[in-house]
């Protein structure tokens, strides 16, 4: 039951995220592990904030910067 109720409140906690246009971090990292081994990962503060300029600092629909 716990198990059930931790896995309901991750997977809302990741809706609101994307709601608000913040995606999910351990997927961040995870795509980063497989795709990009060598470079180093930002931490959650750092992630947050590049999603944050990001959001803001779109140019003709598209997002400056970027992975892959």
């Amino acid at each position: 039951m716990i198990d059930e109720l931790h896995r309901f409140c991750k997977c809302a906690a990741r809706t609101v995220h994307l709601m608000v246009g913040i995606p999910d971090y351990e997927t961040y990292v995870e795509h980063r592990r497989k795709t990009h081994p060598e470079e180093p990962i930002m931490t959650y503060e750092e992630f947050y904030r590049e999603c944050q300029r990001r959001r803001y600092t779109a140019e003709k629909g598209k997002f400056k910067g970027g992975c892959c």
